[in-house]
């Protein structure tokens, strides 16, 4: 297997671990999180994406 898709199978990975810790430790803020999301503007909602977006590629830029 390539290093990258060792990479992205690794980030994914932790994707999947960050999340599972937020729907065990605190799911009851998850429920209120995604009942208050229909209340967001799209443009607020793509707006922060794309920030965090950047803000995730800058970082693994940094550590690579």
């Amino acid at each position: 297997m390539s290093v990258l898709a060792t990479d992205f199978l690794i980030g994914f990975a932790f994707f999947m671990i960050i999340e599972g810790l937020a729907y065990a430790l605190a799911p009851r803020l998850i429920k209120r999180m995604a009942e208050r999301i229909p209340a967001v503007s799209e443009e607020r909602l793509r707006i922060f994406g794309i920030v965090t977006l950047a803000l995730g590629v800058g970082l693994v830029w940094l550590l690579r």
